[in-house]
């Protein structure tokens, strides 16, 4: 007996990868990376500790340089991806999820004056692009 296991793309959740990376890419590009800190007053506490103890500064040194380096590769690699999209699709991607935080779908396809139909599957065309280019696609298995 043969069995065979199919995938298939998962659309909302490839979706939602894509707008959730878009959306750190505009953050990490408008704020950069913001450090933690170490809290400088003690917490005291009438409960016994473990035997175990910890680091606190190293802790969040190795926190924040791990993580500014992996935000600042993720931004590149964003960039990198939009950078080969089409001039449309580049457009409507910096637009509407790159640019302000207030913009709509609307706004962007009437300032390029494009129609609704056409912006939206230039639009779905380019998530998907950048979804594959990205490594964001995410699979359902089909039995």
């Amino acid at each position: 007996m043969e069995q065979s296991c199919l995938f298939k793309l998962n659309e909302r959740e490839t979706w939602r990868r894509v707008e959730e990376r878009l959306e750190s890419a505009r953050l990490y590009k408008r704020f950069g990376f913001i450090r933690r800190e170490a809290k400088i007053t003690a917490v005291y506490s009438d409960m016994p500790r473990s035997g175990g103890t910890s680091d606190q500064t190293a802790d969040i040194s190795i926190y924040n340089v791990d993580r500014e380096e992996l935000l600042q590769q993720q931004y590149d690699q964003v960039m990198r991806a939009v950078g080969r999209l089409s001039k449309i699709q580049r457009r409507i991607i910096e637009e509407r999820y790159l640019g302000d935080e207030d913009v709509i779908d609307i706004n962007v396809y009437v300032n390029m004056h494009m129609s609704e139909r056409s912006y939206y599957y230039a639009k779905a065309k380019a998530m998907y692009r950048l979804a594959y280019a990205l490594r964001l696609e995410a699979y359902e298995e089909v039995t």
